[in-house]
């Protein structure tokens, strides 16, 4: 530990980026909904807000790497503290960590769901459209890219 370090603020730092977590939690999980429902002015809305959430989180992050340096694990760090500080500061760290897995769980079956979509959205062009090889065109002729990421049909013919 560092000379005059501030229990104070590692509780605050680590409370904090738990609160934002919670809250990134919950604007992806409308990002979710805004997607599966193709409100994309929502899903707009709600990206500006993760932008805006995932850069006090990193703030704080910085904050917290350098109250506790890389080098030494953190229940290293946090070994010669009196123990209802210890236990305080293991206690937010556990539950950093968790919430940080369930997030990362939860963004896992997201693209997932993603990336089953677009292979269901490619094969479906192939079966519709088998002479295209395999290839995308704008309404003008050019080719462009397979990726997906913004396709509409035009269902005037």
């Amino acid at each position: 530990m560092k000379e005059g370090w501030n229990y104070a603020r590692c509780v605050a730092v680590l409370s904090g980026e738990i609160e934002i977590l919670k809250k990134i939690s919950a604007v992806q999980s409308k990002v979710r909904q805004a997607v599966m429902s193709r409100e994309w002015a929502d899903f707009d809305e709600h990206d500006q807000e993760l932008n805006r959430l995932g850069g006090e989180f990193e703030r704080l992050e910085d904050e917290r790497a350098i109250l506790f340096p890389a080098e030494t694990p953190f229940y290293d760090a946090i070994l010669e503290l009196p123990i209802e500080q210890h236990m305080e500061l293991s206690r937010l760290y556990r539950e950093l960590k968790t919430e940080t897995l369930k997030m990362r769980t939860l963004n896992e079956t997201f693209l997932v769901y993603l990336n089953e979509a677009k292979s269901l959205a490619a094969a479906y062009l192939e079966a519709v459209c088998p002479a295209r090889g395999g290839k995308l065109y704008t309404r003008k002729g050019h080719k462009v890219s397979q990726d997906l990421r913004s396709i509409v049909f035009n269902n005037r013919y």
